[in-house]
């Protein structure tokens, strides 16, 4: 029987799927400094982010035929050595667009009305600094009309694109391997199938730097690589802007992010991902113009069961040819 460790766990219909199908799922965490004695019993292995495939755990496991990524990026796999030692790589790049664009907006709509600082206050000093709160947080912007810079324009930034449209926000989308994109909005609160295609036509780095309110990033970004958004490219940028990472801890350096916001060059910041996780940048956390989420991009119920499908077929599919 054909053993599968899904490490970083699968939906119980994915699970479910592969069982059905003949396979062994076991869904028990192994720690990292053990997978290279565990994984030799194993046929495959199944993970999201937190568990790294590298060159020293691929030696260790010539048994492995396939390595699975739940998700989009595949930063913590080893890919191209995987191959070159025969081993089948597959992730589910379609599953969480959704839910990473609709966290992409609930950064954006935290800070925009200074939410993170209500949050945090409030519950402390709500009684006492009620009028001072209510005079920061009047100071909130509106979305509609404002311009949604997207930096990198895969099935992601689409996704965030779309939601930018239906707001009413001008879209400026860059990527060097996409010229232009019709997308397919649906509408159902205008009726069933209710359904209007609108064309981005990406533009240039430099336009999405410097005419952008907000800018979120959906970029590969892989360890030692160096950070995309740094100081003098913050520089550049519309004073007051806002800078979204819900993409891959390192494309925004972190030291350079925590000055321009103190500057005010940066009116906020919206970080899902960090340049170590756990982060340890308490200046960072601690922010009042940051707001926080534990890499939980695509991480919601309806993801989590796409992914699990979409993962099953796949494995499915190459373990019966």
């Amino acid at each position: 029987m054909t053993k599968i460790l899904a490490n970083d766990g699968i939906d119980a219909n994915g699970k479910s799927i592969l069982e059905a199908a003949g396979f062994e799922v076991v869904t028990q965490k192994v720690a990292q400094e053990n997978l290279a004695t565990e994984l030799k019993n194993y046929d495959a292995i199944l993970v999201r982010s937190a568990t790294k495939v590298r060159k020293d755990l691929i030696d260790a496991c010539p048994n492995l035929k396939l390595i699975g990524r739940g998700g989009v990026g595949m930063d913590n796999i080893d890919v191209e050595y995987a191959k070159h030692k025969g081993i089948k790589v597959v992730n589910t790049p379609a599953s969480s667009s959704i839910s990473v664009a609709e966290l992409v907006f609930t950064h954006i709509f935290t800070g925009a009305r200074f939410i993170q600082i209500t949050n945090r206050v409030m519950p402390e000093k709500g009684n006492t600094e009620f009028g001072n709160l209510k005079k920061i947080a009047s100071e909130g912007i509106e979305l509609k009309g404002k311009t949604m810079g997207i930096y990198g324009f895969g099935r992601i930034g689409q996704e965030v694109a779309k939601i930018a449209v239906g707001l009413g926000m001008k879209v400026l989308a860059f990527d060097p391997f996409v010229s232009n994109i019709d997308l397919s909005l649906d509408l159902p609160a205008l009726g069933q199938n209710s359904r209007i295609k609108v064309t981005i036509n990406t533009v240039s780095e430099e336009s999405v730097v410097l005419h952008s309110d907000f800018i979120t990033f959906h970029v590969p970004f892989n360890e030692g690589d160096k950070a995309i958004v740094y100081a003098p490219k913050m520089a550049k940028m519309k004073r007051g802007v806002g800078l979204i990472n819900c993409s891959r801890g390192g494309v925004i350096s972190e030291s350079d992010l925590l000055a321009a916001l103190n500057s005010g060059q940066v009116a906020f910041a919206g970080l899902d991902v960090f340049e170590k996780e756990p982060p340890i940048n308490m200046d960072i956390l601690a922010h009042p113009h940051v707001s926080l989420s534990p890499h939980i991009g695509g991480s919601t119920k309806e993801a989590q069961n796409r992914i699990g499908l979409e993962m099953a077929e796949k494995v499915i599919e190459f373990f019966k040819k």
